[in-house]
């Protein structure tokens, strides 16, 4: 095989699939990235068997071939070398000359032969949706995804299509999360988990731009996400996602519109006061058109108070400062409504159309050290 191919590609083809790479594994082979310059193109592949990604760079074939190199070293060489073209030549006992300019790199390859190649998946029920929205969907949701495997199905995203509608939710045990969307087509009832770190490699690769698509393809245990020049696919998680409508209820006591920002300022200034560890919870008292937040910690003690406007009775109530502050950061609306019913249940942040909702428990807080 001899290929050659502007750095500037070749260095983004590597960063690109590098993410499907395992950080450990007993199959040498996984660890590296495969070259396939065999069918007229110059594909570049990872593949840890539960995510693959595959992109096309640019580049000259003059003489096809593939060739799997380590990751790790390919990648730093590719980093470090001139930005000029690289052309990588490899031989019969899968020696490979990695050249430019008057740079010469040489280290050994492994047979394109015993590379996992990415499953193929038939292509039917082709959902599209743009970049940039499928981009904010993962942002704005994958946070509250559970961070252990002690649960498998809370460290994925539920993907529920009806209609022309993608919901989707992800939960930790301590927060809901759910953002719908509406699709360009209407599509058959699906409902997969998708594993969130899938999502949030994708997430990192993907340009997100507005005027561009995303193609996604679902089969029993595989999803696959086709943009641009990249392919990734993916595992689901087995298993039968949590039935949340029935947390989602929309009775309330109280309710309340306030500034995201004050709120999200007021809390962030709270949490100064907080240690790494501590749980401290933030404790809102609201009373006719003001909200007073109090944090008090081993550090010291905070009070604010916010203009709000509220219907309903006066709550006091406590939550997980970071919980709230990582629904308020992916919110993009100026101003928010809060639905309380008491210091127990949970609280909801949701817009009137309901195309985000989140769902944040209460924490007890002992009311005689106010």
């Amino acid at each position: 095989m001899k290929i050659i191919c502007p750095k500037g590609s070749l260095l983004y083809g590597v960063n690109t699939v590098s993410k499907a790479v395992p950080t450990r594994t007993t199959m040498a082979v996984l660890e590296c990235i495969l070259i396939d310059a065999s069918e007229g193109v110059i594909k570049l592949t990872a593949n840890d068997t539960e995510l693959g990604i595959e992109t096309r760079i640019e580049g000259t074939i003059e003489q096809p071939g593939v060739i799997a190199l380590d990751a790790r070293v390919f990648s730093d060489i590719v980093r470090k070398l001139p930005e000029n073209d690289i052309t990588i030549e490899t031989g019969e006992t899968f020696k490979t000359r990695i050249s430019c300019e008057k740079t010469e790199i040489n280290i050994v390859g492994k047979s394109g032969e015993d590379f996992s190649p990415l499953p193929k998946l038939q292509q039917s029920n082709e959902i599209v949706i743009s970049q940039f929205t499928f981009k904010e969907v993962i942002r704005q949701t994958i946070f509250s995804i559970a961070d252990n495997d002690n649960t498998k199905i809370m460290t994925g995203e539920c993907f529920e299509i009806k209609n022309d509608q993608l919901r989707v939710i992800s939960l930790d045990g301590h927060r809901i999360s759910v953002r719908k969307v509406k699709l360009k087509g209407t599509y058959p009832d699906v409902k997969v988990i998708v594993p969130g770190k899938t999502l949030s490699e994708v997430s990192k690769i993907l340009p997100g731009e507005a005027d561009r698509d995303v193609n996604i393809y679902l089969e029993r245990n595989h999803i696959m996400f086709q943009f641009d020049t990249t392919t990734v696919v993916s595992r689901l998680i087995e298993g039968e996602f949590f039935k949340i409508d029935t947390m989602l209820v929309s009775e309330y006591d109280t309710k309340l519109s306030i500034k995201k920002k004050d709120l999200l300022d007021c809390i962030d200034r709270a949490s100064l006061l907080v240690k790494e560890g501590d749980k401290k919870p933030i404790v809102m008292k609201i009373e006719d058109e003001k909200m007073n937040l109090k944090m008090i910690s081993f550090i010291g003690s905070m009070n604010e108070e916010i203009d709000i406007r509220k219907e309903g009775k006066d709550i006091e109530i406590a939550f997980n400062p970071k919980f709230c502050m990582d629904a308020l950061r992916v919110i993009d609306d100026e101003d928010i409504t809060m639905y309380m019913r008491n210091a127990k249940s949970p609280c909801f942040i949701r817009d009137e159309a309901d195309t985000y909702i989140y769902l944040i428990l209460p924490v007890n807080f002992n009311s005689g050290s106010r």
